[in-house]
């Protein structure tokens, strides 16, 4: 393994991808941006949007350095911002085979 770390330059750095939840529905990119950035490097911020109503859904995902990663979940965390507490931590890969009964099916 630690000859696989010499195959990649020491630019190279390790990312984390941050759920960021319980935001007010008026939150905007630059807000957000504007928060997370006094605690590190951003390389990218998507706030979720409502595919039907075009409408926010509270919750996004921002990609830090993970060493700023770690200090921005540890800061922001239960942070106040609009009136709500923030909710961060390091985001879940989600289970895209879309498996799984539906909904009110029984197993019979």
């Amino acid at each position: 393994m630690r000859a696989l770390l010499h195959c990649f330059p020491s630019w190279v750095t390790e990312m984390t991808k941050l759920y960021v939840g319980n935001l007010p529905f008026s939150a905007t990119e630059d807000a957000v941006r504007t928060m997370f950035a006094a605690h590190g490097t951003i390389d990218s911020l998507a706030l979720v949007i409502d595919k039907g109503t075009g409408q926010p859904r509270g919750f996004g995902f921002i990609e830090m350095p993970s060493a700023d990663a770690s200090r921005a979940m540890q800061a922001l965390n239960g942070a106040d911002f609009g009136g709500r507490p923030l909710k961060v931590n390091e985001a879940q890969e989600r289970d895209r085979s879309g498996g799984g009964a539906a909904r009110g099916a029984s197993n019979r």
